[in-house]
Parts: structure tokens; sequence; C-alpha cells
């Protein structure tokens, strides 16, 4: 059955179930699980998996801002599209609301900031947020553009080709150099290492654990292995760094966790220094590159924007090319869905009561696209946020306690990105169709990889 089929089943099919609103005669008394489809679960989990974006947003249309769905790895499912209440879900005490279960740090660690809850998650947040902010954060943009120097050197001139995968090069370099402060022979392997485990670990996060007798076949497997072999190298980067006798004056992310302690005095171990690297070299540079090749995408159809911003650049401001970054991530948004797992006897959500064990999901594309939130959402239009910072709608990064850490590393880089090449590079305008939009995994990209066409300036 087409995917197109297949979410119009799961949309149009009428909603049964007892104990969604109970009414009287003087109208609704009592909420439970709010309405959704009732077929299989299996099915459901077809349309989920292979039309994501396309099955949520035809729910919403049928049942509303807040849908129920079933679906596997999140099992019973409260979707959330509604400002108000996606705000309720972000604000709820980790007590109510755990992150969502599994989550990506069953693909990032037992030890990294997606698994920790609580005093845990607060702790680390504390001890790795002055590293990713500030004058920190500031310190990193000559990395940035070196690397898109370097990369783009090579680049082909007139000729289309996809940015995607150079902006994967770009700020995975930087990142890496941000991170370690160097370069060498131990970077040149999570080079290597890096980008798979990034591509299959995106994927697998989607999916149930496999049975264990597929052996060989078994894609956990593989990820696992890339694992073992990435923990290595970062044991033995580690241990330089610890030896390092300029490691209090050393301004790289790695040396600056080795520095900070918690309130106790203690200090991060290896291998939570390796998992939370890893949400930083994985996590953190594919969702920044996809969100570059869809500034692209966007603005080779969009000349007057792209014409905008490259006058800005010469005259050396910033205000539209930060406006602009905000919308591509409103209306390209490379994660969709931000959730949580009800912890509590029973969440109350507004008017519905959510069951412990539920998976709330807040949608981050349907927010955007909100026409009550956004105005003409399907238009690409940078300057709505010209002046004006971004509505507790926008959220790219997710939010309340969990939201990235990483967000202002990711924006720094953005900005220093787009500057640096449309200060080198006259970005070629198209008038072919929008890209559509393609699934990795847990990400969406640009369905041609953001193809671009350059002329040196």
């Amino acid at each position: 059955m087409p995917n197109g089929d297949l979410v119009d089943l799961l949309a149009g099919q009428e909603y049964t179930d007892m104990c969604a609103v109970h009414h009287t005669s003087s109208g609704v008394t009592e909420a439970g699980v709010p309405p959704g489809p009732t077929l299989p679960r299996a099915v459901q989990g077809v349309a989920f998996v292979a039309a994501r974006r396309q099955t949520m947003a035809a729910l919403s249309r049928r049942y509303g801002p807040v849908f129920s769905l079933d679906v596997p790895v999140f099992g019973r499912t409260v979707a959330v599209s509604d400002p108000k209440l996606a705000k309720q879900v972000f604000t709820t005490p980790a007590g109510v609301l755990s992150n969502v279960q599994p989550n990506l740090g069953r693909i990032l660690g037992e030890r990294s900031m997606f698994s920790l809850e609580g005093d845990e998650h607060r702790r680390r947040r504390k001890l790795l947020t002055p590293p990713l902010h500030g004058k920190s954060v500031k310190s990193y943009e000559r990395i940035i553009e070196e690397e898109v120097l370097r990369e783009s050197a090579s680049w082909p001139e007139g000729r289309e080709f996809e940015s995607l995968d150079p902006m994967m090069r770009i700020t995975l370099n930087a990142i890496l150099r941000a991170v370690f402060g160097a370069d060498g022979a131990q970077l040149d392997s999570l080079r290597r290492l890096i980008p798979p485990m990034v591509e299959l670990g995106s994927r697998l996060a989607t999916l149930p654990n496999l049975p264990a007798r597929l052996g060989r076949l078994n894609p956990w497997d593989r990820f696992l292995a890339r694992r073992r072999e990435y923990d290595s190298v970062i044991a033995e980067l580690v241990a330089t760094a610890k030896a390092d006798p300029n490691l209090e004056s050393r301004t790289d992310i790695v040396a600056l966790m080795l520095r900070s302690t918690y309130d106790d005095g203690t200090t991060m171990t290896t291998g939570e220094i390796a998992d939370e690297l890893l949400t930083l070299l994985a996590a953190g540079h594919e969702t920044t590159a996809t969100t570059l090749a869809w500034a692209f995408e966007r603005l080779r159809r969009h000349p007057r924007v792209l014409a905008d911003l490259v006058h800005e650049v010469d005259e050396g401001g910033d205000e539209l090319r930060q406006a602009t970054i905000l919308e591509v991530q409103r209306s390209r948004p490379v994660i969709d869905l931000a959730g949580r797992t009800v912890q509590a006897t029973v969440f109350e959500l507004g008017p519905w009561r959510i069951p412990q064990g539920h998976t709330v999901l807040v949608s981050i594309s349907l927010l955007h696209d909100d026409s009550a939130e956004f105005r003409d959402p399907e238009r690409f239009d940078p300057t709505r946020f010209l002046g004006s910072k971004p509505s507790g709608s926008w959220m790219p990064f997710g939010g309340g306690t969990r939201r990235c850490i990483g967000a202002a590393f990711a924006t720094m880089e953005m900005d220093v990105a787009l500057r640096t090449i449309l200060r080198e590079f006259e970005v070629v305008p198209t008038a072919a169709p929008s890209e559509r939009w393609h699934s990795r995994g847990v990400a969406y990209s640009p369905k041609r990889k953001g193809r671009l066409v350059v002329r040196r300036r």
C-alpha cells in the first residue's frame, strides 16, 4: 500500500475508544486520553515510520491539536501541537514527566544527558553549560570560518552539487577542533567513525530493539562495534589531555570538561565524557549541517532574501542573517518531535488525563506550521523575526530543562558558515521545485541534499 493511502486510512478512521470523552446532557464532564485511530499498532507503526510528518499532519487535521496513537518504540502516545499544552509539557517537573523512553540515550550512552533524570541531569547540565555558551562559544568562531574556507576551496563553480555532505564535513571538523583543540591521527579516526555512526544510530533510534538471534544481520551489533572503537579513541584522547602540562590554559571543550567539578568537588569520569562528547559530535554536527543544507535550499528559491543577505554581509551586518536562521529552523525543522514519558499515576494535560507509562510527543513541525502562531506559515519569510524574538511556539531545540544544551554553539556555527559562504561566493538562484523532506531516521534533510550552485565573488 502506498504511504499516502496508508496515511489516509489512518486519519480517516472513526474514533470509537470509550475512554476518550464522557458526555452528559450538559456537555463534557470528564476527559481521559484524547481521540485517535484504533487500527492495530503494527499498522499505525508502519505509517509512523514510513511517513511520520504526513501521518502527524493528517491526524492533526482529523482529530485536532491533541490526539492519541499507538506505535512501536513509544507505545501508547499522545501527540500535542497546542502551544499552551506544549509549554505545560516542557515545564512539568521530572517526577511527573521523565525524558521519553526509550530515548537517544540508548544510542549516545547511558551516561549522557539524554539518559540522566532529576538531580543527576541538573548536575550534569550545570557542569556542561559554561563550555557551550557566552565567551567560550565566541572563541570558536575562527575555527568555523577556517573549516568553511578549507572545505569550500574545492567547490566547483557553475555546476550543481549536493551541499549536505560538505556541510557535514565542515560542522564535524569544526566541532572536533573545538572539542579537542588540535588535529591528529586520533581525530582522523573520529572523522572516519562518526559519520557512519550518526547515520546508523539515527535510523536505529526510530526502531525497536531487534532479537539477538539475528546475529551479524542485527544492525545494533554493527553500531556497538563502532561504539567500542569510538570509546577506545576517546579514552586515549582524554588520557593525553589529562597528561598535558598546559591543561589549565587550554580552551577546548575536553579541557574545560576535565577542569570542571560538580558541587561536591567530583569530576566527570572518562565514560561520562565519552558519552557527552558523542552527543556533541553526533547529534550536534548532523543537525547543524542539515539546517545549513536547508538554508541553501530555501535561499536559492528566494532570490530577494538572498540578495538582501549578501548586501548585509558586505555592509557588516547580521540582523537579517540571524532572522533567516530562525526562519529556516521554523519552516524546515530538522527534528520534528520532542517527547516525555508519564511517570505519575496520571498526568493532567489541559482537559485530558494521561495514564502512567504513556508517551507524550510535542510536534515541533505542527507547532511551526500553526497559522495562529505564524502568519502564512507556508511562506518562507525571515522578516517575521526582524526586531522580535521568536514566540514560545518556535522550538527547534526542544524546550524546558531538556532544551538542547548546544543551541548557542549551533546558532553561532550556522551564522559564521552562512556569513563566510555568502562573502566568498555568489549563490546562484534556481526555479526548480522545492526539495522534498527526507527522513534520515531522527532527522529530516532535503531529499536531494540541498543542491547548490556557486561562483566565486
